[in-house]
């Protein structure tokens, strides 16, 4: 019983507008801040190294480099003061969290760039066997 009430909660406070990125990624984070009684907009740029999921839990993590010294905010997904995450670059990774760019400097801490060529573009467009190609057609 407590549990479908968790549950039905959670529905309702989960964000209707999901953001689409990914660990690796590159990304501006406006987020809303308050000075004294004025909000405005701030803007956090860095690497996403870690998302955590989970309906009204989920979290990401994004990492920046200021003056020499590395620092992390953790952004709750569902949160009314994250405004908007947009993308600057995509990034192509193998893993899930990227903890171990904490432990790297200057040009180590890049992220090798996600890129679609043509040739990429096009093999995802054509249907690859006699069977995708049947099932295309029906």
């Amino acid at each position: 019983m407590t549990k479908l009430l968790i549950s039905d909660l959670e529905k309702e406070l989960v964000r209707a507008k999901k953001f689409d990125f990914d660990v690796g990624d590159v990304v501006d984070v406006h987020c809303m801040i308050r000075e004294g009684d004025k909000e405005r907009v701030q803007i956090f740029s860095g690497t996403v190294i870690a998302r955590k999921r989970g309906a009204v839990r989920e979290a990401f993590t994004v990492r920046r480099i200021v003056s020499g010294e590395g620092v992390e905010r953790v952004f709750p997904m569902n949160s009314p003061r994250l405004v908007d995450v947009r993308v600057k670059r995509r990034g192509r990774v193998r893993r899930a969290k990227l903890y171990y760019l904490r432990d790297r400097v200057g040009k180590a801490v890049k992220v090798k760039e996600s890129r679609v060529g043509p040739k990429a573009a096009a093999a995802a467009r054509q249907p690859e066997t006699k069977a995708d190609l049947l099932h295309g057609e029906e």
